[in-house]
């Protein structure tokens, strides 16, 4: 299972994803641990068993353990913060900012890998997720930390494609039932 596989599977009225899938990961310029944290964190948050299925046994090959773990903690630490604070923020009842979280969230203070690419993970994974509070949180902490708007961008870019694969896959897998 791999990239490769990956994209064999790709319908070929879906042409522009396997292009993009080629494009993002494949010719990213991405550090390895940076890029394939993203591929692993995005392919949990699109909820496809094909894509992670296909993407995990690369992704665990070129990440450490910890990064690996770190990635999957991204994915899951956000999965709950996403919704929650998306929540939060589309209630019209503001006060609910106001009120104490408590939700436990320790993962994100000391992840266990480089802050930059936990925060650059969680970020992939509020992409997917849709909570621009998170969104927005993320981005300021790496654009704080000297990561330009381009290689951001390349965050979303790989969540958006990692998605649009996952459906897909997932509509062909549903209607060849």
């Amino acid at each position: 299972m791999s990239l490769d596989s990956l994209k064999s599977r790709i319908p070929d009225y879906a042409k522009d994803l396997k292009l993009n899938l080629g494009s993002v990961i494949g010719n990213s310029d991405l550090p390895a641990q940076q890029l394939w944290g993203t591929v692993l964190s995005t392919a949990i948050a699109s909820r496809s068993a094909i894509v992670l299925r296909e993407l995990e046994p690369e992704a665990k090959a070129n990440l450490s353990p910890e990064a690996y773990t770190a990635a999957k903690a991204a994915a899951a630490v956000m999965a709950m913060n996403n919704v929650f604070y998306r929540t939060r923020h589309l209630l019209s009842d503001h006060e609910y900012g106001n009120l104490r979280a408590g939700l436990r969230m320790n993962v994100i203070g000391n992840p266990g890998v480089d802050k930059v690419d936990f925060e650059f993970w969680s970020f992939a994974v509020s992409a997917i997720n849709g909570c621009g509070m998170c969104l927005d949180s993320h981005e300021q902490v790496l654009r704080k930390a000297g990561v330009e708007r381009e290689v951001v961008q390349e965050a979303f870019k790989i969540a958006a494609v990692i998605q649009a694969v996952a459906a897909t896959l997932d509509a062909e897998a549903a209607l060849a039932e």
